[in-house]
């Protein structure tokens, strides 16, 4: 199945799978992995030095021959040193510069004059018109869901709708993305392509520190948006973390006293409360450093090369979209235009609000009786198995919630019957295998809905809901078949 989009076209990219510039994180080995497995990476080079920026172009470009682009970030950066780096950016003649928080229309008009594609990242539909309207040429829309320094408050979905209902050019998504099954959604809800941080944040080819790649292995679905990771930025940036010492609040009022350093990059000290995220060339406090992830952090198991995850984001897109689309059953005009939906056999809104409630009382419940699994774990790779589960009923409930608004329904706040009768049962291992009976039924029910869904968007998010408790049924399976020691 052919990936590409306008955007793809654009970019000179293959697949719809963006590498986030993100500061620190993303550099020449990562954004070249990336972009030469078909995707397209960015350079993140907020603050960064001329003669940084244009050592790592150099350095993709001898890994590379295929387009990349540099992310650049005018309102943390000093003017004087910006001006130095789009300077760098314009004499290396970079393909693409992507721009984020305060729109720099100075900038925009620049690198349009010079032939350098230009995008950028915003929070509304509002930010989105005036890029637009400034000369950007495609944007991305970055949901409240994403890691690092977050624009907007608005979640991914509606974010999503509001942006493409405000603008022409194409529109990439971000917020949350973690695997193929999340890109899927965001292409079904009219997205050209979706943005990854996390996800690559987890690499062999990251940048980041070793200690950050493996909070985001250990990740339980718990991330924390804060302003107390605010030195180098504007105030009031919120950016989305894992929990630590500080978002806990024992390290103090991230507003008060001097600046302290908790480590160091070669002769730079790294201050607490600083936007700084542990890289590999830095020492220190690690733990009390800024751990940016994004929602989607909890699904992410495995450190793989970057290309890897390229692959298999691609290859879960194409399962998910290459599965058969439900049967059509032809239908007189006269008589579609009484009860199109109940004629050729789909839902109507009023079965769908009571499927949806259905299935989100049962996620509910299954949320609620994983968090016990991960709590009373005996061990490190059950817990770990446990966190899956629960993240993905998490995300689950909250994709119904979103279903439901879009219908217009109200969503129930009933949690099932499920979790009762699986509390009741004693032994870790008895229960994981009573959550297992309980995904199966969800698993039927969805199959059954499924080909009665009219709505693409809400086909698209129950299909990528199918496809996750497959899996985790699968892995269930495989654990208590003995994949994992008895209890």
């Amino acid at each position: 199945m052919d990936l590409r989009t306008p955007a793809c076209e654009l970019l000179g990219c293959d697949l719809p799978v963006v590498l986030a510039g993100m500061g620190g994180v993303a550099r020449s080995e990562l954004v070249a992995a990336v972009s030469e497995a078909g995707g397209f990476g960015f350079l993140g080079m907020v603050r960064e030095s001329p003669r940084l920026i244009r050592t790592e172009i150099a350095a993709v470009r001898a890994r590379t021959g295929r387009p990349f682009g540099v992310n650049l970030i005018p309102a943390a950066t000093d003017p004087t040193l910006f001006e130095a780096e789009l300077a760098a950016c314009l004499e290396a003649q970079v393909h693409s510069v992507a721009l984020f928080w305060d729109l720099h229309r100075d900038a925009v008009l620049r690198l349009r004059r010079a032939g350098v594609l230009v995008v950028c990242q915003v929070g509304s539909a509002a930010e989105a018109a005036a890029a637009e309207a400034a000369g950007a040429q495609i944007l991305i829309a970055q949901g409240v869901e994403a890691g690092g320094h977050v624009r907007g408050l608005t979640p991914r979905r509606a974010l999503l709708a509001q942006v493409l209902g405000a603008v022409k050019v194409p529109v990439l998504a971000a917020g949350g993305l973690a695997d193929g099954l999340d890109l899927a959604e965001v292409l079904a809800a009219g997205a050209q392509g979706g943005v990854f941080g996390t996800a690559f944040l987890a690499t062999e080819e990251s940048f980041a520190h070793p200690y950050h790649k493996q909070r985001i292995l250990e990740a339980d679905g718990e991330t924390v948006h804060t302003q107390a990771f605010h030195r180098n930025w504007p105030p009031g940036a919120y950016v989305r973390v894992l929990p630590n010492s500080v978002t806990r609040g024992e390290r103090g009022d991230p507003f008060a006293g001097p600046p302290q350093a908790i480590g160091a990059e070669g002769p730079r000290p790294i201050h607490l409360f600083s936007t700084d995220s542990p890289l590999r060339s830095m020492t220190g406090d690690l733990e009390a450093m800024a751990l940016y992830a994004g929602e989607g952090a909890a699904r992410i198991d495995r450190i793989v090369p970057a290309g890897e995850r390229v692959r298999e984001i691609a290859a879960e897109v194409r399962a998910a979209l290459g599965r058969e689309p439900p049967p059509e059953v032809a239908s007189p005009v006269c008589y579609a235009a009484e009860a199109p939906d109940l004629y050729m056999g789909f839902a109507d809104r009023v079965e769908l609000a009571r499927e949806l409630n259905t299935l989100l009382e049962a996620e509910r419940a299954g949320a609620q009786v994983a968090a016990s699994l991960v709590a009373e774990a005996p061990d490190a790779a059950r817990k770990a198995l446990a966190k899956v589960i629960r993240a993905d009923e998490v995300r689950w409930c909250r994709a119904l919630v979103d279903g439901l608004a879009a219908l217009p329904a109200e969503a129930s706040d009933q949690i099932g019957d499920f979790y009762g009768k699986a509390m009741a049962i004693r032994g870790w291992d008895a229960r994981l295998a009573f959550v297992n009976r309980g995904q199966a039924w969800v698993v039927r029910r969805l199959r059954e809905l499924l080909p009665r869904v009219r709505d693409d968007r809400l086909h698209a998010v129950l299909l990528a809901m199918l496809a996750a408790h497959e899996r985790n049924i699968e892995s269930a399976e495989q654990a208590l078949g003995g994949g994992l020691a008895s209890s």
